[in-house]
C-alpha cells in the first residue's frame, strides 16, 4: 500500500507541473511590440576562442536592424581572440556600425562576470543583448525579434539557446533534450511571475537594471550565475518577458562527449543553492517526483503491484507529458525529440542525480 500512496503523490505532482504550470508557456501567445526600435548594445564576452568568433561575426553583420553597436571584451585570452576582434574592428571602421573592443590584460582577469561588467560599461546603448563567443544568431532578425519583447514594465527579456543538432547522435538529443527541458522550465517559471534563470547564450536587459542593481556585486565570488542569478536578483514578478519565436534564437555547438558535457553541468549547477528558497524547492519537488514517478513506477510493473490503478495513471501522465512536451518542442524546433523522449528524460533524471552526488564530493574548481 505504501508503494501505491508513494506512487499517486509522484503522479500529481507531476501533473500539477505539467497541466498548470509548464502549460503556461506551451499555451502562451506572446505580445509583440514591433513599433519601438531602441538602440541595442550587443555585449559578448571571450575567453580564447579565435575560431568561434570567425563564425559569430558573420551572423552580427548579416542583422537587419537600424541601431544597434558591438561591443568585444578579450578577458585575458591567449590565443588569437584579441586579434581577431581587432581585425573585425579595423575591417568595418568604415561603416556606420560601432564596433568597441576591450582588452583585459590575463594579469587582470578575474573571471565572465567582470570583463561582462567592464562590456556593459563600455557600451553606449540602453539596452544590452547578450550571446556567447561560440553562439550564432540563426536569422538576421535576432536582435528585432529578442528587443520586441520589451514594453514599458519589461526590464528582462529571456531568450532560447540551441544545440546544434548532430545526426544519428544519441548524446546531441540527450543534450538538446535537457535544454528543451530547461528552457520549458524557466519560460513557465517567467510567465508565472517567478523568473530564475535565463541563459547567456541569449539575454536582454536594460542597461539601467544592470545598474541600478549593481549588476553582479552579489555574487562575483562565483564563477557561474552571470545568466540566472542575475536574472533572479532583478526579477520582480512582472519585469520579465520571453521570447522563443525562432528567428530570436541563438545557436551554438554541443558537447561532443558525454564527459565534456557532464563538466559543463557540474559547473551549471554549482548556482542552483544560490536560488531563491521557494525555486529551490520547486525545482527539487519537481525532480523527486520525477524519480519517484519511473523508479515506483517500474518496480510496480515488475512487481505486478497495483497494476490495475498504475498503468491508468502512467498512461494518463504521458498523455499530459506529451501535449506540454510536443507543444513547446514544436515552438522550438526541436520536434525530432518527441518520440523518445522518456529514454532521454530518464536518462537525464539519472544524470542529474549523478551530478548532484558527484558535486556534493568534490566541488568542481575549473571554468
Amino acid at each position: 500500500m505504501l508503494l501505491l500512496i508513494a506512487f499517486c503523490v509522484a503522479f500529481v505532482i507531476q501533473i500539477f507541473f505539467y497541466v498548470f504550470l509548464f502549460r503556461k508557456y506551451s499555451s502562451y501567445r506572446p505580445y509583440i511590440d514591433k513599433e519601438e526600435l531602441p538602440l541595442v548594445s550587443i555585449v559578448i564576452c571571450a575567453k580564447n576562442e579565435a575560431p568561434n568568433l570567425k563564425e559569430l561575426f558573420p551572423s552580427l553583420l548579416g542583422q537587419h536592424y537600424p541601431g544597434f553597436e558591438i561591443v568585444l571584451v578579450d578577458d585575458g585570452s591567449t590565443d588569437d581572440t584579441l586579434k581577431e576582434m581587432q581585425l573585425f574592428q579595423q575591417s568595418h571602421s568604415d561603416e556606420k556600425l560601432k564596433i568597441t573592443v576591450v582588452q583585459v590584460a590575463a594579469s587582470d582577469s578575474q573571471g565572465k562576470k567582470s570583463a561582462l561588467s567592464q562590456g556593459i560599461s563600455a557600451s553606449s546603448h540602453d539596452y544590452i543583448l547578450l550571446t556567447d563567443a561560440d553562439c550564432k544568431a540563426v536569422s538576421e532578425n535576432w536582435i528585432s525579434e529578442m528587443v520586441s519583447r520589451y514594453s514599458k514594465n519589461i526590464d528582462v527579456v529571456l531568450g532560447y539557446g540551441a544545440y546544434d543538432k548532430i545526426d544519428h547522435s544519441f548524446l546531441n538529443k540527450l543534450i538538446r533534450f535537457e535544454t528543451l527541458l530547461t528552457a520549458i522550465q524557466y519560460f513557465s517559471y517567467a510567465l508565472a511571475g517567478n523568473a530564475y534563470m535565463g541563459v547567456g547564450r541569449n539575454l536582454s536587459y536594460k542597461k539601467e537594471t544592470f545598474i541600478r542593481t549593481r549588476g553582479f556585486s552579489e555574487h562575483i565570488h562565483l564563477r557561474s550565475g552571470d545568466d540566472d542569478l542575475f536574472v533572479s536578483q532583478v526579477s520582480n514578478g512582472h519585469n520579465v518577458a520571453i521570447c522563443d519565436h525562432e528567428p530570436s534564437f541563438t545557436t551554438s555547438k554541443p558537447p561532443l562527449t558525454l564527459v565534456s558535457w557532464i563538466r559543463q553541468k557540474r559547473r551549471h549547477i554549482t548556482t542552483a543553492p544560490k536560488y531563491r528558497q521557494s525555486i529551490k524547492l520547486s525545482l527539487g519537488v519537481f525532480y523527486l517526483s520525477q524519480f519517484a514517478f519511473y523508479t515506483l513506477g517500474i518496480f510496480a510493473l515488475i512487481s505486478h503491484s497495483y497494476i490495475s490503478i498504475v498503468i491508468p495513471l502512467i498512461l494518463i501522465r504521458f498523455i499530459m507529458w506529451y501535449m506540454t512536451l510536443s507543444s513547446a518542442a514544436i515552438r522550438l524546433n526541436e520536434k525530432d525529440l518527441i518520440a523518445f523522449g522518456p529514454l532521454y528524460e530518464i536518462s537525464i533524471i539519472f544524470m542529474q542525480l549523478y551530478i548532484f552526488l558527484k558535486n556534493i564530493i568534490s566541488t568542481p574548481k575549473y571554468w
